[in-house]
C-alpha cells in the first residue's frame, strides 16, 4: 500500500470534488481510497507515505489522438523543402515524405520521445495513429511502439494508418501490421496496451482496401481510428468520387461505432453529425493542428449539443494537454466572434470526455481519482493565488496549469517520473541516440 498525501486533490469526481489536505491510497495498479490525509494515514499506518507539500494531485491525462512517428520533425530544416500553401501540400511536402523515410530505429526513438514528453506533461494514456512506409519499416513498427510502451509504462492504444498512397504492397503490409498487432495485444492481455484498426483518410483509401479493413476489424472485434474530413479537399474528393460525404462512406463500410474514433470532423454536414450520434462514434478535436494546417475549425459546440462524444487530442502538434485545452478554449470563442460562445463544455473534452473514450478501450477506469480506478496520478507544482475548490477548479486548470508544472507522474501505481526525473530510463542517453538518428533521417530527406 502507498499513500500520496498533503495535497490539493482534484478528483474529477462529481461526488468527491476537490479535497484540501487530500490523499490517495493505492495498491498495485488501482486506487483504494481517496480522502483526508490524516484519516487515510490513520487507516493505513504501515503504508509507504509520500508528502507532496501542498501541490496539486490530479488524475493522469489522456491524449486521444497523436502521431508518435512525427517526433523527429521537430527543428527539421531542409534546403530542398517546398513551400506548402494548402493542407494537401503539407502532407505531400512534409509528412508523406517523412513517413516514407523512417526506419524502425527512427520509430523506436520517436516513441521514446513522445512517451517521455507526455509523461513529463502528465499524460498517462495515449491513442496513437502510426505511419512508417519505408520498405522494411511497416511490418514490426507497432511492435517497436509496444516495446517502448513497456519500457516507459504509458497506457497506449496502437494502430497503423492503412493507405493506398504508396502502392499495393505497402497497403497490404499496413493491413497485415494492424492485424498482427491486434492479435498480439489480445493474446498478451497487457492492461496498459490496446489496439485499434487504423486508416489514413477517405481520399487515400480505395473501396476494396476499405472493405478489407472493415472485414478484418469486425473479425477481430475492434474499432477504427481514422482521419475524417480534416481538409476540404478530402470532403470534395469523397463526394466527387463516391457520390456521398465521408462519414456516410465510412458508415456504409461499417467503420462507425462506439469503439471507433473519427478524428477532426471539420467539413461535415447535418447528415454526418446524425450518423456519428446514432452510431456512438467518437470525434476527437485537435485545435492547434487544425489552426496550424489552416484546415478550419470543427463545430465542437454543435457536435456536443447534438449528442456526439467529443474528446481532445493534439495530432502531435504538442504533447501538452493543458496547452491543447487552452487553445481549444479560445479558438471557439474566436471562431464565433463571441466570448460567451462556449463555457465549461470545452474543458469537459479533456477533463471528462477523454476518460469516457479511454473507458471504451481499457478495462480499468482512468482519468478519475476514485476507488477502483487506475492509479494514474499526476503531481502539479502549482500554488493557487486565489481559492481553489469544487466549483472553480476548471478555471485554475485552464488558466493556471501547464505541462511544465508537472513534477511527478505515476502510471498503474508505478512512479515513472518524480522531481522531474525519469525513473525507468536514462533520459540523456536516449536523447543523444535520438539526435543521431534524426540527423541521418534529415540527411536522407535532404538527398531526395
Amino acid at each position: 500500500m502507498k499513500i500520496l498525501g498533503n495535497g490539493i486533490v482534484i478528483t474529477l469526481d462529481n461526488t468527491l470534488g476537490v479535497l484540501q489536505n487530500g490523499a490517495i491510497a493505492y495498491k498495485n495498479d488501482k486506487i483504494i481510497q481517496v480522502g483526508n490525509t490524516t484519516e487515510i494515514r490513520a487507516t493505513y499506518p504501515t503504508a509507504e507515505y509520500t508528502d507532496v507539500g501542498g501541490k496539486i494531485i490530479m488524475p493522469g491525462l489522456t491524449n486521444t489522438h497523436t502521431h508518435i512517428y512525427s517526433a523527429m520533425a521537430r527543428g527539421m530544416f531542409l534546403n530542398n523543402a517546398k513551400v506548402s500553401r494548402n493542407f494537401n501540400e503539407v502532407l505531400e511536402n512534409l509528412w508523406w515524405k517523412m513517413d516514407r523515410a523512417l526506419t524502425l530505429d527512427d520509430v523506436r526513438y520517436s516513441a521514446y520521445h513522445t512517451y517521455m514528453e507526455g509523461i513529463r506533461f502528465g499524460v498517462t494514456t495515449v491513442f496513437d495513429h502510426h505511419a512508417s512506409f519505408r520498405p522494411g519499416a511497416v511490418l514490426g513498427s507497432l511492435e517497436e511502439l509496444a516495446q517502448a510502451e513497456k519500457k516507459l509504462g504509458v497506457r497506449t492504444s496502437l494502430c497503423f494508418e492503412v493507405s493506398d498512397r504508396n502502392g499495393p504492397e505497402r497497403s497490404r503490409e499496413s493491413i497485415e501490421e494492424n492485424i498482427r498487432c491486434i492479435k498480439a495485444v489480445q493474446a498478451e492481455g497487457n492492461p496498459l496496451l490496446g489496439a485499434m484498426f487504423g486508416l489514413h483518410a477517405s481520399f487515400t483509401v480505395a473501396e476494396d482496401t476499405m472493405a478489407q479493413v472493415a472485414q478484418a476489424g469486425h473479425d477481430l472485434g475492434v474499432g477504427f481510428h481514422v482521419h475524417t474530413a480534416e481538409g476540404s479537399a478530402d470532403a470534395a474528393h469523397c463526394k466527387a468520387t463516391y457520390g456521398k460525404p465521408i462519414v456516410r462512406r465510412f458508415y456504409d463500410h461499417g467503420l462507425l461505432g462506439e469503439n471507433s474514433i473519427a478524428v477532426h470532423c471539420i467539413h461535415i454536414d447535418e447528415e454526418e453529425i446524425a450518423l456519428l450520434r446514432e452510431t456512438g462514434t467518437v470525434v476527437v478535436h485537435n485545435p492547434e493542428s487544425n489552426m496550424g494546417n489552416a484546415v478550419g475549425c470543427a463545430n465542437v459546440p454543435k457536435l456536443l449539443r447534438e449528442g456526439v462524444l467529443v474528446g481532445l487530442g493534439t495530432d502531435a502538434y504538442t504533447q501538452d494537454m493543458f496547452e491543447s485545452l487552452k487553445v481549444a478554449n479560445i479558438l471557439h470563442k474566436h471562431q464565433a466572434g463571441d466570448p460567451s460562445a462556449t463555457g465549461g463544455e470545452i474543458q469537459g473534452l479533456l477533463l471528462h470526455n477523454n476518460r469516457l473514450i479511454a473507458g471504451r478501450h481499457f478495462k480499468t477506469p482512468v482519468g478519475q481519482l476514485t476507488p477502483g480506478a487506475a492509479a494514474d496520478l499526476v503531481v502539479v507544482d502549482y500554488t493557487p493565488n486565489t481559492p481553489i475548490d469544487s466549483v472553480n477548479y476548471t478555471g485554475h486548470i485552464t488558466f493556471g496549469f501547464s505541462g511544465a508544472m508537472v513534477s511527478g507522474t505515476i502510471i498503474a501505481g508505478e512512479t515513472v517520473y518524480w522531481n522531474r526525473q525519469f525513473t525507468r530510463v536514462d533520459e540523456e542517453k536516449i536523447y543523444a541516440e535520438s539526435r543521431i538518428h534524426a540527423k541521418k533521417l534529415w540527411q536522407r530527406l535532404e538527398a531526395e
